[in-house]
């Protein structure tokens, strides 16, 4: 039988170190370090962490209807098997170096250097904000992500996000197998440095965004206020509406509804490495004057 732990006010640092087995519930966690430190089977309901470290080294954890407090930061950090429901985590740099990490109905409205170094994550209806969200992790799967912050999922590998929004400068640089589907996308730079990137059924807005891509698909999207896009990137696009401007693509396809400044620069790339399907391209430059344009 568990051992049960219920309405208690728990200060001492490592107050519960190295215990296996308990159901902790109506509990509050104060002013003491590493409280569940080397912990194993761990069910946490209805609860509060107002202080560092609650979950370190720890195993099988499964918290639901509790509050991470912000001095409660750093709260899960190189442990397995965490499962956390209908929760609040207000604190910073949580879940670091982490395998097997579920998070279902979350709210984060400090998730600055969230989620880095993890594998196995599941995330799900999840609110955050912060930047350096989801750093350096690989298999991941997100649905019904509500996010503020720029530069997320940075150095990811095998990706996939659904119905989800972002409004996120600097998105999916370095990544690695990347999906995204029915998303909207909002920000600056999206998915530099990356390869195999697929957009489905996607809104996007961004500055110089999808460039520097290797084999960068684009299903049936749209992109609003979407300039100088594509550089430099191998791509099999095809985009709904207008596209503002396009910059030097370095080969492959881009079908477009119409393109209004398409620009291709033969001394920097070679034009005929890609194929433009467009019906309307309203002004063609092979020139740019870059201090004008920036």
């Amino acid at each position: 039988m568990n051992k049960q732990i219920k309405r208690e006010i728990l200060t001492r640092e490592r107050s519960l170190f190295h215990e296996n087995n308990i159901n902790i519930d109506e509990t509050i966690f104060d002013q003491g370090e590493s409280p569940l430190k080397e912990c194993n089977n761990v069910f946490v309901q209805n609860s509060m962490f107002k202080y560092k470290y609650p979950f370190w080294y720890s195993n099988n954890i499964n918290v639901d209807n509790s509050t991470w407090f912000e001095q409660g930061r750093a709260g899960v950090w190189y442990s397995n098997n965490v499962h956390i429901t209908n929760s609040i985590i207000e604190a910073p740099k949580n879940f670091r170096r982490c395998n097997n990490i579920k998070l279902e109905n979350i709210n984060m409205p400090n998730a600055l250097e969230t989620l880095w170094n993890c594998h196995n994550v599941n995330l799900n209806h999840i609110n955050a904000q912060g930047e350096y969200f989801l750093m350096n992790c690989y298999d991941v799967a997100v649905e019904d992500l509500n996010l503020i912050g720029n530069y997320p999922f940075d150095g990811c590998k095998n990706v996939t996000v659904k119905n989800s929004h972002l409004l996120s400068k600097d998105a999916f640089w370095n990544c690695e197998k990347v999906t995204v589907e029915n998303c909207f996308i909002s920000g600056e730079y999206l998915g530099w440095n990356s390869k195999d990137v697929t957009f489905i059924n996607c809104t996007i807005e961004s500055l110089q965004g999808l460039c520097y891509i290797e084999n960068l698909k684009m299903i049936n999207c749209t992109l609003l206020n979407t300039n100088l896009a594509f550089e430099y990137s191998t791509l099999d696009v095809e985009v709904h509406g207008k596209i503002i401007s396009i910059l030097n693509p370095k080969s492959g396809i881009i079908k477009a509804d119409e393109i209004d400044n398409l620009i291709l620069e033969k001394d920097k790339i070679n034009p005929k490495n890609t194929k433009i399907i467009c019906n309307k391209i309203n002004h063609t430059y092979d020139k740019v004057n870059y201090e004008e344009m920036f």
